[in-house]
């Protein structure tokens, strides 16, 4: 009976209570609930504001990668063209030139301090030596002999070769004897900058009498 009792008790201290729709009394006061409300209001605009933003952010960095690429494929487009108009004349003696610019000062004469800025390659396209990384043209008096035959040849002029004007920028592709022949250059401890028997290529501007 006794358990009877207090099982009873329990259901009925479960049910006894107000009734919870009854509650007129918010949880929460209508004070806090207006507060809650704005603040929730307030992330919502917050966050479509920092979505926006995102958004535009992304729209701008595509747009700058797009604006870099096309930079990129235009200037790749200017040098493939400009290759494409430099086509290689081959000379009697085996040198091959080409004509980017035709200067518009006078010829070298032989004999003649000049400066002439450069960038030599292999024929696989590796750079062996550039004048304008060192910031300097090389000065030389031409057709002494203190160049290469392919140097001298190519910017003086001669066997089929127009001299160069100053001003002037040519690409020259030299055989091996005309460039460093069977020694090679730069050699050290069995291997060389310049492999024996290479053909080289130059990229040569003419500046002028020094």
């Amino acid at each position: 009976m006794s358990s009877s009792i207090s099982l009873s008790t329990v259901l009925l201290g479960i049910f006894s209570g107000p009734n919870p729709n009854e509650h007129s009394t918010p949880i929460v006061p209508s004070h806090q609930h207006q507060y809650t409300n704005e603040k929730n209001i307030s992330l919502v605009q917050e966050k479509r504001k920092k979505k926006a933003f995102s958004r535009r952010e992304a729209i701008g960095f595509g747009f700058s990668l797009a604006l870099l690429d096309a930079l990129a494929q235009s200037n790749s487009t200017a040098i493939a063209a400009e290759e494409a108009q430099c086509a290689l004349t081959i000379s009697p003696s085996g040198l091959a030139f080409c004509d980017r610019v035709v200067g518009t000062g006078a010829e070298a004469t032989k004999g003649q301090l000049i400066k002439a800025h450069y960038v030599g390659m292999l024929e696989n396209g590796m750079v062996f030596d550039s004048s304008y990384s060192r910031g300097k043209p090389l000065t030389f008096r031409v057709g002494v002999g203190e160049v290469i035959k392919g140097w001298d040849q190519g910017i003086l002029g001669g066997e089929g070769v127009p001299p160069m004007l100053a001003g002037g920028k040519r690409t020259l592709k030299l055989p091996p004897q005309l460039g460093y022949g069977m020694r090679g250059a730069g050699c050290k401890g069995g291997s060389c900058i310049i492999p024996p028997d290479s053909v080289l290529l130059f990229d040569v501007e003419f500046i002028g009498k020094a």
